[in-house]
């Protein structure tokens, strides 16, 4: 679940414990150009305050009209199309003609909800099943690699941290890291042995591990959702979580240093029992070259790098 999305849904348990009828959309489906994926939701109060979007604007104002004259005096959900016509698409300014199928679910059960909030608070992926023809809804335990299910019987969807970033060293060019990583939806995790660096990290939002970075590695297990940014500057402990992180599925390892350095690493990660195509998935200079300067300058080219390697977009150094 993205920050867009949770924030949605924080929005719809508030109002629901207010006692505040709530209708929750969800894009089930999309054709052509779409600004919003499927899973994405948005809540609907019977006043018409809204949370969230699921065309970038362009159908809001009619879905709300329908949840307020329709939709919230039914007891099951509602399959809603938008843009099926080219005048429709035109009509609601569909781009591209895009059509948008959404899932209306006029009486989504709380308990449900604050259960599944409190799941995504403990960092734990959960799957969330409704059934289409009732409308009732459980949760169970989901994980990385789930895909999002629509038929004509049930919607299943994943929430929580499906991509996760491994920052070694706590300084503060990991903690701007760490800020841009969690704004783009990943679970952060931060492992730093130093006692002094220890002390200073006290957070709700990511997960510290005290310990030797290449224990934890191996401890926490690295899969290919995976992206571990080596950051102490410090060969040591930068070294030894780079030789479990080159050898694990990790769908990016990076490293700061400049390209001298990073030579220098990389012919010294060769003397630790790495291949020369292991070593050679290093990223670094970590980042993309944006001319950045000062610590959250940085921290937004990692995470621009981290993503386009995400996206499968091809950057060249």
């Amino acid at each position: 679940m993205n920050s867009t999305d949770l924030s949605v849904l924080k929005s719809a348990v508030n109002w629901l414990q207010a006692g505040h009828p709530v209708a929750v959309a969800t894009v089930v489906q999309t054709w052509g150009s779409a600004p919003r994926p499927v899973g994405s939701w948005l809540a609907i109060r019977a006043d018409g305050q809204v949370a969230g979007s699921v065309s970038g604007g362009c159908v809001e104002d009619d879905l709300i009209r329908r949840v307020q004259t329709e939709i919230l005096t039914r007891d099951t959900p509602e399959m809603v199309v938008y843009g099926v016509t080219q005048q429709e698409a035109a009509r609601f300014g569909l781009p591209c003609g895009g059509t948008l199928r959404l899932l209306v679910e006029p009486k989504p059960e709380l308990a449900i909800l604050e259960k599944l909030l409190e799941a995504i608070a403990s960092h734990q992926i959960t799957r969330r099943t409704v059934q289409v023809s009732t409308g009732k809804s459980s949760l169970s335990t989901g994980s990385r690699n789930d895909e999002f299910v629509c038929t004509e019987l049930e919607m299943q969807t994943s929430y929580g941290p499906r991509w996760r970033m491994v920052i070694i060293g706590a300084g503060q060019l990991s903690l701007y890291t760490a800020d841009f990583a969690l704004a783009s939806d990943f679970e952060v995790i931060v492992i730093d042995p130093r006692e002094e660096y220890a002390e200073g990290l006290s957070r709700d939002d990511v997960i510290f591990y005290k310990g030797m970075p290449d224990d934890i590695l191996l401890e926490i297990g690295v899969d290919p959702h995976t992206a571990v940014v080596a950051l102490t500057h410090d060969p040591k402990l930068d070294d030894m979580a780079l030789m479990e992180a080159l050898r694990s599925p990790a769908f990016y390892v990076g490293a700061l240093g400049s390209r001298k350095n990073t030579q220098a690493r990389k012919e010294r990660l060769l003397e630790f029992d790495l291949n020369q195509e292991q070593v050679e998935r290093l990223h670094g200079p970590v980042g993309l070259y944006i001319g950045a300067l000062t610590p959250p300058e940085i921290a937004v080219s990692i995470l621009a790098e981290v993503i386009a390697v995400k996206y499968g977009v091809n950057i060249a150094k």
